[in-house]
């Protein structure tokens, strides 16, 4: 039978973790006051969800302040909530400062008739391509964009496949339901 043996170096950084999310919750907080919605930790990651009017605020601020300094966007995601009215969809920035090896996601919502945000590609280059894809898959509109339209599929295309709006597999197979790819 095995020890339970505590790694002391994962208490090190989960204590590191709580107090990053307390300081970018703080100085959160007090730059966006009640655009700030709650915060979390997930997977090590300090979350922390905003209104989508102050996103990039809130990126502006974290970038800039000489303290937190998240200098790096390394990933952008979206997710589709059917379910969920008026919040359909969820977006997630991950920000990484590398010389202190922290990183944080910030999230904001958005309903299903008005799925747009502000650009990110002013204050991160790599937010371009990012947000190409995030519009591409799912139809988020980035305004004032550069450039955006589809980057890895058709343009003929007139609708947005990462949506759970349409079945993924034929309804007339009976050996596969939607049901297999979790819904």
């Amino acid at each position: 039978m095995q020890a339970n043996i505590q790694n002391p170096a994962a208490k090190f950084k989960t204590a590191a973790v709580q107090e990053l999310a307390e300081k970018v919750s703080a100085k959160l907080r007090a730059r966006i006051g009640e655009n700030f919605i709650s915060e979390s930790i997930d997977y090590d990651f300090p979350v922390f969800n905003l209104k989508r009017e102050s996103i990039v605020e809130a990126l502006e601020f974290l970038y800039n302040d000489s303290e937190l300094e998240f200098r790096f966007l390394t990933t952008m995601a979206t997710i589709h909530y059917p379910d969920r009215k008026g919040e359909e969809f969820t977006l997630m920035y991950q920000l990484h400062n590398m010389p202190k090896n922290w990183q944080i996601r910030l999230k904001i919502t958005m309903p299903l008739e008005d799925p747009s945000v502000n650009t990110a590609t002013t204050l991160f280059r790599t937010a371009n391509w990012m947000e190409r894809q995030e519009y591409d898959f799912y139809g988020i509109i980035f305004k004032g964009h550069p450039n955006l339209k589809r980057i890895l599929n058709m343009d003929e295309m007139n609708y947005f496949p990462m949506r759970k709006e349409f079945p993924l597999e034929d309804g007339s197979r009976t050996d596969k339901d939607d049901a297999m790819f979790g819904r």
